[in-house]
Parts: structure tokens; C-alpha cells; sequence
């Protein structure tokens, strides 16, 4: 896994709202994803973790998910390992996969309608106001099978972004896409420093976060 890419932030450099990860390593099978791995990452950051499949991105992004255990190392969020904190840390988590996740009998304003339902509500904004951080407000009520791939990734980057997350978490969030829609995809996560929020790509594609 090469190290982070980062698309420097506009927001606070604040230590008390910082991601960190110490000595983190996962191992898999007696063989050594990554070890030794550190890094500090503020508010506003769009940060991609990159490289082949098969060296431990996703795993890297279930160990910062709060879904699998590091061999070594801990993160932190706000100062605090997240193990001690699940409940608060979780609450302020989003995640986007390669796998868009939208309902397809539900119309995108049904899709996010439940996502704020199931969240957080003192972070919620408006459904239209996420629809159009997408670009998507005039096809609200559109049949989802009318929508091409990249709207309906899109789709699913609104619902991750209803609640206003701290931290957004991507695992290939391009992979099905074109060069074309990548690059519209990368641009809508570059916008979240509007809101604060700290996004952590996993990606194969070497040159994704510079497009």
C-alpha cells in the first residue's frame, strides 16, 4: 500500500478533531498486510489510501470502520482510540462503496428520505439541499432504472452525506465507472471540506485523487 494522497484541507487544523492511526498492522493468513503504519489526518482532508487489490485497503478502511480489530497499533478520533468510543465515533461515520446501495423501486428522494431516517438526526440537512451537493435536485422523483451508473452513484453519495458525517469513508467508489464519471465522482468528494468532513478513499487507481 503506497502512502496517502492528500488534497490538502480548508478547514481548522484542529488536534481535537483529528483521525489518527499509531504502528497500526494487519495480518491476514501469516502474511503482513501493512504494518508499522501511521497517519494524522485533519478535518476537511481528501486522503486516498492506494494501491493493487489484494494489499489490504479495504481491511485498512474495516479497521478504521471500528469493524475489524488491528494485529498492532489503534486509532484514535478526537484523541481517543475508537474502541473506547464506538457509539459517538460511529455516529459520525458515512460510507460509499464501489456498490452504490440504492434501493432501485425507490425514487432518490426515497433513498435518502430512509437514510435520514436510520441516521443521526442533529446532523441532518435538507434532502433537496443533499440532492443538489450532487447535482441530482431535478431527478428527485425519477425512476432509479432511468438513472445511469454514475447518477446512481451519486444517489448513493447524497444518502452518505444527509447527516453531515465528520468522516466519509469510500472503498472503490469509482470502480464501475468510466474515466469521464471518475472524475465527476472525485469532484464531488473534493467538496466535502464545505461541510468539515474528513474523506479516506481506497482505490487501486493510482492517479484518481490527482485527476
Amino acid at each position: 500500500m503506497q502512502n496517502p494522497e492528500t488534497v490538502p484541507s480548508s478547514g481548522a487544523e484542529t488536534d481535537d478533531v483529528a483521525l489518527t492511526a499509531n504502528g497500526l498492522a494487519c495480518i491476514r493468513d501469516d502474511f503482513t498486510l501493512f504494518s508499522g503504519l501511521d497517519f494524522r489526518i485533519v478535518p476537511g482532508d481528501v486522503v486516498q489510501f492506494d494501491g493493487p487489490n489484494g494489499c489490504g485497503k479495504t481491511s485498512l478502511l474495516r479497521i478504521i470502520c471500528g469493524l475489524g480489530l488491528p494485529d498492532e497499533g489503534e486509532v484514535c478520533w478526537c484523541g481517543q482510540d475508537i474502541s473506547q468510543a464506538r457509539a459517538e465515533y460511529s455516529a459520525e461515520l458515512s460510507y460509499v462503496g464501489h456498490n452504490h446501495g440504492v434501493k432501485d423501486e425507490l425514487t432518490p428522494l426515497e433513498n435518502l428520505r430512509i437514510a435520514q431516517g436510520l441516521g443521526k438526526a442533529k446532523h441532518s440537512i435538507g434532502l433537496e439541499e443533499a440532492l443538489d451537493q450532487v447535482g441530482l435536485l431535478n431527478k428527485e422523483k425519477a425512476d432509479p432504472i432511468t438513472l445511469s451508473g454514475g447518477e446512481q452513484q451519486r444517489v448513493g453519495i447524497a444518502r452518505a452525506i444527509v447527516h453531515k458525517p465528520m468522516l466519509l469513508l469510500a472503498d472503490e467508489p469509482t470502480g464501475n465507472l468510466d474515466p469521464a464519471l471518475s472524475r465527476e465522482i472525485m469532484e464531488l468528494f473534493a467538496r466535502f471540506n464545505i461541510f468539515g468532513t474528513t474523506v479516506l478513499i481506497a482505490s487501486h487507481d493510482l492517479e484518481l485523487i490527482k485527476q
